[in-house]
């Protein structure tokens, strides 16, 4: 599907082609081109070429000129300093340009589908089971979501998995409990709500851990339950489900509150792995890349040591035969390169895990199973901070619950929301219904608009502030434009190519040009950052232009009202496509 080409590729093609005309033998010479605050673009590449083919760079770039057509796209190019150019387009080419993106019938304002889209399998949002959702689970839920929409959106093959912790030793303890309390899960999980089951097991999960910690004889029973669980005792796997189908209302419970489609097809939890585990040990050991190491099956690095200098292996298999998280991480590999033919293997996951996932890929390109064709990266993220840049925690010192962190940014949006509500009319339905938008968005945009790496301070008060930085000026400049187009009367947006732009028209226009140059780099590199920070650039652009340019002025000619009308329009549209990849809602009043 062909794309609207933008102002820099326009621009890039034509200054190639100048290039190549005053010096030949550089045919697919690189321009170099970038944004310039001296002009429109800036082309540096002219300084290289010079110097390789031994020429004088200020009179290589005026050949370069004197071959560049003026009039249509370009406006004006000069030469500045030791060879740069600094290029102008004209204003037709900008207004023509938005012109063809807002009447694309693909309706995707000029963002291009990747070149070369492949398969990705992409690793986020696990929670465990019987254990609430806290603080830390909502950046990998945010930012893999996210992602997920933005590779989709450029034409990747996406194929969630949300690997949530549902094996291990503390089942044993929690089915051992039930069989001997039966009463405590004695309903269908489809007839509680997600705070009721979650509400009952924390009960339940207290109550056994209070008993495995004080009764010797439970806790034997308990650990002999796990090896009836591991074995595949019908009746110990009949109660491990019941904790899965509840823990699952739940989790369900906090995803829609989030706003975020979890379906679950894609939930394959550790569990999802159990029957590959023995042949990806005997694989390792086959191959020579596990060895056996005090009993254990090990791995080892040359660049992975421990405090007292000595190697810290992969322990893929223990001494007793038990398995830990590397046998099912490179399991869960096999499955996602063999079965579900990944090309990128993407794990949105916390920066404290980066060495066991370096350990992981590292033993799976040893095996084979990574390389040229199929790479594996983990989206590392940092720390969620309380206001005074410790780890977000209770006054209590406990973790903060997801939900009631979720529900009090819903309360403090609608208090803003509400706040301005009696002078946009707003209905109480619509209150609540922004207020839930509003204070989402909030969470979101606060986590998407730091570089995924860093760590960030969760402060409601700024998350939800009119000023600055944040979703909520965001989704009041979308409103604010949909307020002027329902006061525009019989005006219509329309593109008048033939007008001269102010100055904040061609910073608005420029800006919307580069929407899908932006998207397809965002996508690229995994970083929904940049996309936040362009869509603050927009608004804060359109902020500019409406003190600079009133739209809808008895002064001015009809035809200058309907290009502005169209830039205001445009500016939405991108505003709302650029919000829903972050997952972010833009209600038309606020």
């Amino acid at each position: 599907m062909a794309s609207v080409q933008s102002l820099t590729s326009a621009v890039h093609q034509r200054l190639a082609n100048a290039l190549s005309a005053a010096l030949p033998e550089s045919a697919d010479a690189d321009p170099l081109l970038r944004r310039s605050d001296r002009a429109d673009f800036q082309a540096n590449g002219i300084l290289a070429l010079a110097k390789k083919a031994k020429a004088n760079p200020r009179e290589l770039a005026a050949q370069v000129v004197a071959q560049v057509t003026a009039g249509d796209l370009i406006k004006d190019i000069e030469v500045s300093g030791p060879g740069f150019l600094n290029i102008t387009v004209s204003d037709r080419a900008i207004v023509e340009n938005l012109a063809a993106r807002a009447t694309d019938p693909a309706g995707r304002l000029g963002v291009p589908q990747a070149d070369a889209p492949g398969t990705t399998v992409i690793d986020y949002a696990q929670p465990n089971v019987a254990k609430e959702m806290h603080v830390g689970h909502l950046r990998s839920a945010v930012i893999g979501d996210a992602v997920v929409q933005l590779l989709e959106f450029t034409g990747e093959t996406v194929v969630r998995r949300h690997h949530i912790g549902d094996w291990g030793t503390q089942f044993g303890m929690l089915i051992q409990y039930l069989e001997e309390h039966p009463h405590e899960l004695d309903h269908k999980a489809s007839e509680v709500s997600g705070e009721e089951a979650m509400s009952n097991l924390d009960r339940l999960y207290k109550a056994a851990r209070g008993l495995f910690d004080s009764d010797e004889e439970f806790k034997t029973r308990a650990r002999r339950r796990v090896v009836d669980l591991q074995a595949g005792d019908p009746k110990t796997l009949a109660m491990w489900q019941k904790f899965v189908d509840e823990s699952k209302i739940y989790f369900f419970s906090v995803f829609e509150k989030l706003d975020m489609e979890i379906r679950d097809p894609d939930i394959v939890g550790e569990s999802g792995y159990n029957d590959m585990l023995a042949e990806t040990c005997r694989l390792l050991e086959e191959s020579g890349v596990a060895v056996r190491s005090e009993g254990a099956l090990c791995v080892f690095f040359d660049d992975v040591k421990g405090p007292d200098g000595n190697p810290v292996p992969l322990i893929v298999q223990k001494s007793d035969g038990g398995y830990g998280y590397a046998a099912t991480d490179l399991s869960a590999i096999r499955d996602r390169v063999f079965n579900l033919k990944a090309n990128t293997l993407l794990y949105v996951v916390d920066a404290r895990q980066s060495l066991h996932f370096k350990m992981v890929f590292e033993t799976a390109r040893r095996a084979g199973w990574l390389g040229e064709d199929v790479t594996a990266h983990q989206l590392a993220f940092g720390t969620v901070l309380g206001k005074d840049g410790k780890p977000f925690k209770t006054r209590a010192g406990e973790t903060v619950k997801l939900q009631d962190l979720l529900d009090e940014a819903v309360e403090r949006a609608t208090a803003v929301v509400r706040d301005k509500a009696e002078k946009v009319g707003l209905s109480e339905e619509e209150i609540t219904e922004n207020g839930r938008y509003v204070g989402i968005g909030a969470v979101k945009y606060a986590d998407l608009s730091t570089s995924a790496v860093r760590d960030y301070k969760f402060d409601l008060d700024q998350m939800v502030s009119l000023n600055g930085d944040t979703s909520v000026y965001l989704q009041y400049a979308y409103a604010r434009v949909q307020s002027i187009l329902r006061k525009a009367g019989e005006a219509r947006p329309a593109a008048h190519p033939e007008l001269e732009l102010a100055p904040a028209e061609r910073e608005l226009g420029l800006q919307l040009d580069r929407f899908g140059e932006t998207v397809l780099e965002v996508a690229a590199s995994y970083e929904p950052h940049k996309l936040a920070a362009y869509l603050y650039q927009l608004a804060s652009l359109l902020t500019t232009f409406y003190d600079q340019c009133q739209v809808l002025s008895a002064d001015n000619p009809a035809e200058v009202v309907e290009n502005r009308l169209f830039l205001v329009d445009l500016t939405a549209r991108t505003l709302h496509q650029g919000m829903t990849l972050l997952g972010i809602r833009t209600p038309d009043r606020l």
